[in-house]
Protein backbone atom coordinates (compact mmCIF):
# COMPACT_ATOMS: atom_id res chain seq x y z
CA UNK A 1 0.00 0.00 0.00
CA UNK A 2 1.43 3.12 -0.95
CA UNK A 3 2.54 5.35 1.76
CA UNK A 4 0.40 8.49 2.54
CA UNK A 5 1.72 12.04 2.17
CA UNK A 6 1.19 15.06 4.65
CA UNK A 7 4.04 17.16 3.41
CA UNK A 8 6.82 17.36 0.55
CA UNK A 9 9.90 19.27 -0.10
CA UNK A 10 10.78 20.63 -3.35
CA UNK A 11 14.39 21.71 -4.09
CA UNK A 12 16.49 23.25 -7.17
CA UNK A 13 20.12 22.86 -7.23
CA UNK A 14 23.34 22.51 -9.83
CA UNK A 15 23.56 24.91 -12.51
CA UNK A 16 20.27 27.15 -12.25
CA UNK A 17 18.28 26.79 -15.49
CA UNK A 18 15.12 28.64 -17.04
CA UNK A 19 11.69 27.19 -16.03
CA UNK A 20 12.94 26.21 -12.80
CA UNK A 21 10.18 28.13 -10.97
CA UNK A 22 8.02 26.45 -13.45
CA UNK A 23 8.63 23.68 -12.44
CA UNK A 24 8.77 24.12 -8.57
CA UNK A 25 5.04 26.13 -9.45
CA UNK A 26 3.20 22.94 -10.57
CA UNK A 27 4.77 20.83 -7.96
CA UNK A 28 2.87 23.28 -5.32
CA UNK A 29 -0.08 23.55 -7.44
CA UNK A 30 -0.15 19.77 -8.18
CA UNK A 31 0.45 18.61 -4.38
CA UNK A 32 -1.66 21.02 -3.15
CA UNK A 33 -4.51 20.33 -4.82
CA UNK A 34 -4.80 16.55 -3.92
CA UNK A 35 -4.33 17.65 -0.32
CA UNK A 36 -0.75 18.10 0.25
CA UNK A 37 1.67 20.78 1.89
CA UNK A 38 4.71 21.51 -0.42
CA UNK A 39 7.96 22.69 1.63
CA UNK A 40 10.05 25.17 -0.65
CA UNK A 41 13.90 24.18 0.17
CA UNK A 42 16.06 27.13 -0.09
CA UNK A 43 19.66 26.83 -2.11
CA UNK A 44 19.26 23.27 -2.76
CA UNK A 45 20.75 20.64 -0.44
CA UNK A 46 22.16 22.58 1.43
CA UNK A 47 19.70 24.35 2.57
CA UNK A 48 18.51 20.86 3.39
CA UNK A 49 21.19 20.53 5.80
CA UNK A 50 20.85 23.88 7.20
CA UNK A 51 17.12 24.06 7.90
CA UNK A 52 16.35 26.93 5.44
CA UNK A 53 13.00 26.60 4.66
CA UNK A 54 9.56 28.29 3.30
CA UNK A 55 6.14 27.07 2.52
CA UNK A 56 5.10 27.17 -0.63
CA UNK A 57 1.36 27.40 -1.20
CA UNK A 58 -0.85 28.54 -4.79
CA UNK A 59 -0.40 32.58 -3.93
CA UNK A 60 3.13 31.89 -2.77
CA UNK A 61 4.00 30.82 -6.51
CA UNK A 62 1.80 32.76 -8.12
CA UNK A 63 3.63 34.52 -11.44
CA UNK A 64 5.95 32.12 -11.08
CA UNK A 65 6.30 30.69 -13.91
CA UNK A 66 7.70 33.24 -16.33
CA UNK A 67 10.87 33.56 -14.00
CA UNK A 68 14.03 33.18 -15.35
CA UNK A 69 16.40 31.29 -12.74
CA UNK A 70 15.08 29.33 -9.86
CA UNK A 71 13.18 31.70 -6.93
CA UNK A 72 13.94 28.75 -4.78
CA UNK A 73 18.20 29.91 -5.55
CA UNK A 74 20.61 26.87 -6.05
CA UNK A 75 23.94 25.77 -4.78
CA UNK A 76 26.43 23.23 -4.74
CA UNK A 77 26.90 21.58 -1.75
CA UNK A 78 30.24 19.34 -1.01
CA UNK A 79 28.86 19.14 2.71
CA UNK A 80 25.69 16.63 1.28
CA UNK A 81 28.60 14.12 -0.18
CA UNK A 82 29.77 13.30 3.20
CA UNK A 83 27.38 11.01 5.30
CA UNK A 84 27.35 13.64 8.20
CA UNK A 85 25.61 16.09 5.60
CA UNK A 86 23.34 13.60 4.99
CA UNK A 87 22.18 12.58 7.87
CA UNK A 88 22.24 16.35 8.92
CA UNK A 89 19.90 16.73 5.98
CA UNK A 90 17.45 14.09 6.63
CA UNK A 91 17.29 15.10 10.06
CA UNK A 92 15.96 18.48 9.13
CA UNK A 93 13.26 16.89 6.66
CA UNK A 94 12.64 14.49 9.76
CA UNK A 95 11.88 17.86 11.89
CA UNK A 96 9.54 19.31 9.52
CA UNK A 97 7.72 16.28 9.21
CA UNK A 98 8.36 15.93 4.70
CA UNK A 99 7.71 12.58 4.33
CA UNK A 100 8.95 13.27 0.16
CA UNK A 101 11.60 15.15 -1.57
CA UNK A 102 11.06 16.49 -5.46
CA UNK A 103 14.88 17.72 -6.68
CA UNK A 104 14.82 19.35 -9.51
CA UNK A 105 18.22 19.71 -11.16
CA UNK A 106 20.97 17.79 -13.12
CA UNK A 107 22.96 14.66 -12.46
CA UNK A 108 24.65 15.63 -9.81
CA UNK A 109 21.31 16.68 -8.31
CA UNK A 110 20.17 13.20 -8.78
CA UNK A 111 23.15 11.59 -6.89
CA UNK A 112 21.88 13.18 -3.95
CA UNK A 113 18.64 12.22 -4.87
CA UNK A 114 19.48 8.76 -4.84
CA UNK A 115 21.66 9.06 -1.33
CA UNK A 116 18.36 10.47 0.39
CA UNK A 117 16.10 7.42 -1.23
CA UNK A 118 18.43 4.62 -0.07
CA UNK A 119 18.43 6.17 3.18
CA UNK A 120 14.57 6.19 3.52
CA UNK A 121 13.04 9.38 1.96
CA UNK A 122 11.31 8.78 -1.28
CA UNK A 123 12.75 11.28 -3.58
CA UNK A 124 11.93 12.00 -7.45
CA UNK A 125 14.05 14.05 -9.69
CA UNK A 126 13.01 16.31 -12.69
CA UNK A 127 15.90 17.33 -15.15
CA UNK A 128 16.61 20.42 -15.15
CA UNK A 129 19.81 22.04 -16.81
CA UNK A 130 20.62 23.78 -20.08
CA UNK A 131 22.92 21.00 -21.35
CA UNK A 132 20.71 18.63 -21.96
CA UNK A 133 23.03 16.20 -20.56
CA UNK A 134 20.89 13.88 -19.19
CA UNK A 135 20.85 11.06 -21.55
CA UNK A 136 17.66 9.30 -20.85
CA UNK A 137 15.73 12.27 -21.64
CA UNK A 138 15.07 13.90 -25.24
CA UNK A 139 14.89 17.18 -23.48
CA UNK A 140 15.42 19.02 -19.91
CA UNK A 141 14.51 22.13 -18.56
CA UNK A 142 15.84 25.09 -19.96
CA UNK A 143 17.45 23.27 -23.09
CA UNK A 144 14.88 25.02 -25.33
CA UNK A 145 15.30 28.57 -23.34
CA UNK A 146 19.15 28.85 -23.64
CA UNK A 147 18.97 27.65 -27.71
CA UNK A 148 16.51 30.81 -28.10
CA UNK A 149 19.25 32.83 -25.88
CA UNK A 150 22.11 31.85 -28.45
CA UNK A 151 20.03 32.60 -31.30
CA UNK A 152 18.99 36.20 -30.13
CA UNK A 153 22.43 37.46 -29.34
CA UNK A 154 24.26 35.52 -32.28
CA UNK A 155 21.61 37.18 -34.82
CA UNK A 156 23.06 40.77 -33.88
CA UNK A 157 26.26 39.27 -34.32
CA UNK A 158 25.80 38.53 -37.80
CA UNK A 159 24.15 41.98 -38.85
CA UNK A 160 27.36 43.37 -37.69
CA UNK A 161 29.65 40.06 -39.74
CA UNK A 162 27.84 40.94 -42.71
CA UNK A 163 27.93 44.33 -42.61
CA UNK A 164 31.94 44.26 -42.23
CA UNK A 165 32.47 41.25 -44.15
CA UNK A 166 33.53 39.70 -40.74
CA UNK A 167 33.61 35.98 -39.26
CA UNK A 168 32.58 36.09 -36.08
CA UNK A 169 33.60 32.45 -33.67
CA UNK A 170 31.19 32.38 -30.57
CA UNK A 171 31.64 30.08 -27.73
CA UNK A 172 28.11 29.02 -25.82
CA UNK A 173 27.81 26.91 -23.04
CA UNK A 174 27.08 23.21 -22.98
CA UNK A 175 30.06 21.43 -20.40
CA UNK A 176 30.61 18.15 -21.70
CA UNK A 177 27.61 18.09 -24.37
CA UNK A 178 27.56 19.95 -27.71
CA UNK A 179 23.71 19.94 -28.08
CA UNK A 180 23.42 23.70 -27.54
CA UNK A 181 26.42 24.33 -30.38
CA UNK A 182 25.17 21.94 -32.49
CA UNK A 183 21.49 22.89 -32.87
CA UNK A 184 22.16 27.02 -32.52
CA UNK A 185 24.58 26.38 -35.06
CA UNK A 186 22.09 24.98 -37.83
CA UNK A 187 19.62 27.60 -36.95
CA UNK A 188 21.89 30.20 -37.12
CA UNK A 189 22.93 29.57 -40.53
CA UNK A 190 26.80 28.81 -38.81
CA UNK A 191 29.60 27.70 -41.49
CA UNK A 192 30.94 24.94 -38.57
CA UNK A 193 30.17 24.06 -35.33
CA UNK A 194 32.81 22.83 -32.93
CA UNK A 195 31.29 20.30 -30.42
CA UNK A 196 32.94 17.37 -27.91
CA UNK A 197 31.04 14.30 -30.09
CA UNK A 198 32.54 14.88 -33.25
CA UNK A 199 35.86 15.70 -34.48
CA UNK A 200 37.02 19.12 -35.34
CA UNK A 201 39.02 19.74 -38.52
CA UNK A 202 40.67 23.00 -38.39
CA UNK A 203 42.45 23.18 -41.54
CA UNK A 204 39.29 22.01 -43.30
CA UNK A 205 37.40 24.24 -41.59
CA UNK A 206 39.66 27.63 -42.79
CA UNK A 207 40.18 26.10 -46.15
CA UNK A 208 36.32 26.42 -46.48
CA UNK A 209 35.96 30.04 -44.69
CA UNK A 210 38.32 30.95 -47.73
CA UNK A 211 36.48 29.07 -50.49
CA UNK A 212 33.21 30.76 -49.44
CA UNK A 213 34.96 33.88 -48.93
CA UNK A 214 36.74 33.77 -52.78
CA UNK A 215 32.65 32.98 -54.00
CA UNK A 216 31.50 36.20 -52.17
CA UNK A 217 30.38 35.16 -48.78
CA UNK A 218 30.82 38.37 -47.10
CA UNK A 219 29.57 37.52 -43.05
CA UNK A 220 30.54 33.93 -41.06
CA UNK A 221 30.08 32.32 -37.96
CA UNK A 222 31.35 29.54 -36.03
CA UNK A 223 29.81 28.00 -32.98
CA UNK A 224 32.07 26.63 -30.76
CA UNK A 225 31.19 24.19 -27.37
CA UNK A 226 32.73 25.78 -24.20
CA UNK A 227 34.15 22.31 -23.86
CA UNK A 228 37.00 23.64 -25.72
CA UNK A 229 37.78 27.11 -23.57
CA UNK A 230 40.89 28.36 -25.66
CA UNK A 231 39.77 26.67 -29.34
CA UNK A 232 37.52 29.64 -29.89
CA UNK A 233 39.68 32.55 -29.71
CA UNK A 234 42.73 31.02 -31.31
CA UNK A 235 40.74 29.77 -33.85
CA UNK A 236 39.45 33.84 -34.64
CA UNK A 237 43.13 35.00 -34.20
CA UNK A 238 44.25 32.24 -36.87
CA UNK A 239 41.60 32.83 -39.46
CA UNK A 240 42.13 36.38 -39.33
CA UNK A 241 46.02 36.04 -39.57
CA UNK A 242 45.96 33.55 -42.81
CA UNK A 243 44.02 35.11 -44.58
CA UNK A 244 45.42 38.35 -44.35
CA UNK A 245 48.73 36.77 -45.47
CA UNK A 246 46.80 35.57 -48.35
CA UNK A 247 45.01 38.65 -49.25
CA UNK A 248 48.64 40.10 -49.18
CA UNK A 249 50.22 37.37 -51.65
CA UNK A 250 47.48 37.52 -53.78
CA UNK A 251 46.56 41.25 -54.04
CA UNK A 252 43.17 41.01 -53.28
CA UNK A 253 41.98 42.78 -49.59
CA UNK A 254 38.37 40.85 -49.89
CA UNK A 255 40.28 37.72 -49.19
CA UNK A 256 40.59 39.24 -45.46
CA UNK A 257 38.42 37.70 -42.89
CA UNK A 258 38.62 39.88 -40.09
CA UNK A 259 37.74 37.30 -37.49
CA UNK A 260 36.25 38.05 -33.77
CA UNK A 261 36.00 36.10 -30.78
CA UNK A 262 33.01 36.48 -28.63
CA UNK A 263 32.13 33.91 -25.16
CA UNK A 264 28.25 34.23 -24.10
CA UNK A 265 29.03 32.53 -21.01
CA UNK A 266 26.33 32.91 -18.67
CA UNK A 267 23.78 34.57 -20.63
CA UNK A 268 22.91 31.45 -22.00
CA UNK A 269 21.19 30.43 -18.69
CA UNK A 270 19.09 33.65 -18.05
CA UNK A 271 16.22 34.93 -19.30
CA UNK A 272 12.31 34.54 -19.01
CA UNK A 273 11.83 30.72 -20.31
CA UNK A 274 10.05 29.79 -23.67
CA UNK A 275 6.69 28.31 -24.12
CA UNK A 276 8.56 25.05 -24.61
CA UNK A 277 10.13 25.03 -21.11
CA UNK A 278 7.17 26.18 -19.66
CA UNK A 279 5.10 23.50 -20.78
CA UNK A 280 8.25 20.89 -19.90
CA UNK A 281 8.75 21.66 -16.67
CA UNK A 282 4.68 21.97 -15.91
CA UNK A 283 4.72 18.45 -16.94
CA UNK A 284 7.54 17.28 -15.59
CA UNK A 285 6.79 18.76 -12.42
CA UNK A 286 3.34 17.30 -12.02
CA UNK A 287 4.20 13.31 -13.08
CA UNK A 288 7.21 13.92 -10.31
CA UNK A 289 4.11 14.40 -8.22
CA UNK A 290 2.15 11.64 -9.08
CA UNK A 291 4.91 9.55 -9.05
CA UNK A 292 5.74 10.18 -5.40
CA UNK A 293 1.99 10.43 -4.36
CA UNK A 294 1.77 6.96 -6.07
CA UNK A 295 5.08 5.45 -3.25
CA UNK A 296 7.34 5.15 -5.97
CA UNK A 297 10.90 7.06 -5.34
CA UNK A 298 14.44 6.97 -6.91
CA UNK A 299 13.15 7.50 -10.15
CA UNK A 300 13.80 10.70 -12.44
CA UNK A 301 10.83 12.13 -14.58
CA UNK A 302 11.93 11.92 -18.55
CA UNK A 303 10.67 13.33 -21.90
CA UNK A 304 11.20 10.51 -24.32
CA UNK A 305 9.26 11.00 -28.05
CA UNK A 306 7.28 13.69 -26.96
CA UNK A 307 6.00 11.57 -24.07
CA UNK A 308 6.29 12.37 -20.13
CA UNK A 309 7.46 9.17 -18.43
CA UNK A 310 10.05 7.67 -15.72
CA UNK A 311 13.09 5.53 -15.30
CA UNK A 312 15.06 4.64 -12.30
CA UNK A 313 17.78 7.28 -11.30
CA UNK A 314 20.55 4.51 -11.12
CA UNK A 315 19.78 3.45 -14.71
CA UNK A 316 20.07 6.85 -15.70
CA UNK A 317 23.05 7.47 -14.30
CA UNK A 318 24.73 4.54 -16.06
CA UNK A 319 22.71 5.23 -19.27
CA UNK A 320 24.69 8.95 -19.20
CA UNK A 321 28.38 7.21 -18.35
CA UNK A 322 27.74 4.48 -20.53
CA UNK A 323 26.97 7.25 -23.56
CA UNK A 324 29.75 9.96 -22.37
CA UNK A 325 32.91 7.08 -22.20
CA UNK A 326 33.12 7.31 -18.82
CA UNK A 327 31.54 3.94 -17.23
CA UNK A 328 34.01 2.68 -14.60
CA UNK A 329 34.35 -1.23 -13.24
CA UNK A 330 31.64 -2.64 -11.37
CA UNK A 331 28.51 -0.27 -12.30
CA UNK A 332 27.12 -2.15 -14.74
CA UNK A 333 27.06 -5.82 -13.04
CA UNK A 334 23.43 -4.93 -11.88
CA UNK A 335 22.00 -5.92 -14.54
CA UNK A 336 21.25 -8.62 -16.72
CA UNK A 337 22.38 -9.03 -20.41
CA UNK A 338 19.14 -8.02 -21.48
CA UNK A 339 19.60 -4.71 -19.41
CA UNK A 340 22.59 -3.43 -21.37
CA UNK A 341 21.35 -4.92 -24.68
CA UNK A 342 18.63 -2.59 -24.21
CA UNK A 343 21.00 0.57 -23.05
CA UNK A 344 23.37 -0.14 -25.91
CA UNK A 345 20.73 0.07 -28.03
CA UNK A 346 19.03 3.29 -26.43
CA UNK A 347 22.44 4.99 -26.81
CA UNK A 348 22.83 3.66 -30.59
CA UNK A 349 20.23 5.68 -31.62
CA UNK A 350 20.72 8.07 -30.13
CA UNK A 351 24.18 8.68 -31.49
CA UNK A 352 23.26 8.11 -34.52
CA UNK A 353 20.41 10.87 -34.29
CA UNK A 354 22.84 13.17 -33.14
CA UNK A 355 25.46 12.26 -36.07
CA UNK A 356 22.45 12.70 -38.68
CA UNK A 357 21.93 15.91 -37.45
CA UNK A 358 25.65 17.24 -37.30
CA UNK A 359 26.17 15.95 -41.14
CA UNK A 360 22.88 18.16 -42.01
CA UNK A 361 24.68 20.96 -40.42
CA UNK A 362 27.76 20.38 -42.72
CA UNK A 363 25.62 19.47 -45.62
CA UNK A 364 23.92 22.94 -45.12
CA UNK A 365 26.92 25.38 -43.93
CA UNK A 366 28.34 26.78 -47.14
Amino acid sequence: MAQKFRKIGVLTSGGDAPGMSAAVRAVTRAANARGVQVMGIIGGYRGMIHDEMIELTNREVSNKIMLSGTFLYSDRCLEFKEEEGMQKAIATLKKHDIDGVIAIGGDGTFRGATDLSVRGIPTIGVPGTIDNDITASDNTIGFDTAMTTVIENVDRLRDTCESHARLNVVEVMGRGAGDITLNTAIASGAVAAVIPEAPFDEEACINKVIRLRREGKRGFLIIVSEAFPTLGEELAKKITAITKDLAEKEGNDRLWVESKFCRLAHTVRGGSPTLSDRLLATKMGVRAVDELLAGNSDLIVVERAGEITTCGIRWSQVLDRMYKGTLKPGMTDEYTAEQLAEMEAFIAEKKETFRKTYAMLNELAD
